[in-house]
């Protein structure tokens, strides 16, 4: 069981995020096309970084979990672990969750004269599926019926709360066929058509994630290691090869669209594999990996800031336009910068006063909570 921290899983977190606000750049930050934007669309699209996103998570969180679990005697320490993973998840989630769906639905009400974060009561039922875990659900049910609000992205937080809401029961109930179940999960999804309501429960590069944590302490896995990858511009090299590939098996002309999203699966779970090793295969030490790293630590309040980020720009841009006054409208490379400048520096606040404080007072929750149950013990008491 480790809790080190992976460099290269960090550069993969910083690549997945890049790739969804790239995704989300067309329709949020820009309304106009912009030619360049457009011609990339056409060849690359990088929404598979959500994917690459539940492959990562997958292997990070079963890693720790799975050992736990599975060293657990009695079913009141299995109940304990479990309780004390959900705290934490609870701890390290929610807060920036619900704050930013608090200020988007405030940015709502109070600055949002261009209409651009859309109505009122879109985006209270948004914030209700977002604070309930069943966005996916409501994602799922409103493209292209009904407006979903500003909050879409919780699609995927949902998505991952509901899986390890149960993966605690899977390991319970499956055991030692804990790999065989996984393996059916993943395999079943692989060659099911893709409908809406199959893509936002998606759960294979989640699976896959797990399996490479628990193949993680076997022998082979040590057998396996892709030393090749340390040779000059090799990591590198193969990190730029499936991100084009990922990206262009995303778009339309990519012509197996019905196993599209199992492949990006697969090819997810293998970056992460070659980053699960700890030894800078992707990338190599220096200062574009320390810059990635800083990213990918805070990749998740980047997921959470980045559309209310690029909405309040486009808002700016209106109400600059309405009083006659200079604005970065009809400049894409400007309107960026000002964007990403709003966007590292809330995440970086969000960072320093949101998610580090609450991660920390959840892991503090949980050691008191083992302190005591201890003490209990000690002094006689007996387990149920």
């Amino acid at each position: 069981m480790s809790s080190k921290r992976i460099m290269d899983i960090e550069v993969l977190r910083a690549i997945a995020v890049l790739g969804v606000l790239f995704h989300h750049m067309r329709g949020n930050l820009f309304t106009d096309p912009v030619p360049l934007l457009e011609k990339i669309h056409a060849w690359g699209q990088p929404w598979w970084g959500v994917d690459l996103f539940f492959a990562i998570s997958g292997f990070v969180i079963a890693r720790n979990l799975i050992p736990a679990l599975q060293g657990c005697t009695t079913r009141q320490e299995y109940w304990e672990q479990t309780r004390n993973f959900w705290l934490r998840r609870v701890f390290r989630l929610l807060p920036s969750a619900w704050l930013w769906l608090a200020l988007t639905l405030l940015v709502c009400v109070f600055l949002n004269r261009s209409g651009t974060f859309g109505t009122l009561h879109a985006n209270l039922q948004a914030t209700l599926a977002g604070v309930l875990q069943y966005a996916n659900f409501r994602f799922a049910d409103s493209l292209l019926h009904y407006e979903y609000g500003s909050s879409f992205v919780y699609w995927s937080l949902s998505l991952e709360e509901q899986f390890y809401l149960l993966f605690p029961l899977l390991i319970f109930l499956c055991r030692k066929h804990l790999v065989w179940a996984l393996l059916v999960l993943v395999a079943v999804q692989l060659f099911a058509p893709r409908t809406i309501l199959l893509m936002v429960v998606r759960t294979d590069a989640l699976g896959l994630g797990v399996l490479l944590a628990m193949w993680s302490v076997q022998p082979s896995y040590r057998r396996w290691q892709p030393m090749l990858l340390h040779r000059p511009w090799a990591g590198v090299s193969t990190l730029i090869v499936f991100g084009l590939l990922l990206s262009f098996m995303a778009t339309d002309r990519f012509t197996s669209a019905n196993y599209r999203v199992g492949l990006i699966a697969i090819l997810s779970a293998v970056l992460v594999w070659i980053a699960s090793y700890n030894r800078d295969y992707l990338l190599p030490a220096g200062g574009l990996q320390r810059l990635m790293a800083w990213i990918g630590s805070r990749s998740y309040g980047i997921y959470l800031i980045h559309i209310p980020a690029w909405q309040l720009v486009r808002e700016l841009i209106f109400r600059l336009q309405s009083a006659g006054l200079p604005s970065p409208a009809g400049h894409p490379v400007l309107t960026l910068l000002i964007a990403f400048g709003l966007i590292v520096l809330l995440s970086e606040l969000n960072f320093r006063f949101i998610e580090m404080p609450m991660r920390n007072r959840g892991a503090t929750l949980v050691q008191r909570l083992g302190t005591s149950r201890t003490a209990v013990t000690s002094s006689g008491a007996t387990s149920c």
